[in-house]
């Protein structure tokens, strides 16, 4: 229940941030790929789902769609800067890539000594480490590809809806126009 209210709540922050339903959704879709990343490191490093490691999940979406919010405002920056979608992304890329990386790798430095500690209380803290290195690593990698390729073919097909669209009403208004002058 936590969890998905969490999710909910990042969506609906992400919406009035955005200012549109569509943006968030391509952020929202870097989530699942988050547990992905988890389930991958609990299972190399023999680790078991607790409450601890379930809470790391949930801290962990805050964190993976933060990259993603990087990334898709600025696309959209440089989209009313009048770059075509493309050009955007590219460029979007090659500028965001760098800040991306650089925060996620010092937080998976930050987070080293928690995964590996082998001191008292290890064995509580230890699966939070491991959930947050094992889920930010995988979801550093895939917002960064598939988040802009999944914005840019919802771009597209939002592109390719608005010119049916606009063709069908010239076409609607030629064919008033038509009668307007067979009236006549």
């Amino acid at each position: 229940l936590l969890l998905i209210i969490g999710v909910i709540l990042v969506y609906m922050v992400m919406a009035a941030q955005f200012e549109s339903l569509l943006d968030p959704f391509i952020v929202m879709f870097s989530v699942p790929f988050t547990f992905t990343g988890v389930f991958v490191a609990f299972f190399i490093t023999n680790t078991t789902l607790s409450i601890i490691s379930f809470l790391g999940m949930v801290m962990l979406m805050g964190i993976v769609v933060n990259n993603a919010i990087v990334l898709i405002s600025y696309i959209n920056i440089l989209r009313a800067r009048g770059l075509k979608i493309k050009d955007a992304i590219t460029q979007s890329g090659k500028d965001r890539l760098r800040p991306v990386l650089m925060t996620t790798i010092t937080t998976l430095a930050g987070l080293l000594p928690l995964a590996l500690s082998k001191g008292e209380g290890s064995e509580t803290w230890n699966p939070l480490g491991i959930t947050m290195i094992g889920g930010l690593t995988v979801s550093t990698f895939i917002t960064m590809l598939f988040v802009p390729t999944l914005y840019a073919v919802f771009e597209a097909k939002l592109k390719k809806k608005e010119e049916k669209m606009a063709a069908t009403l010239q076409n609607d208004i030629q064919t008033v126009s038509q009668l307007m002058i067979n009236l006549k």
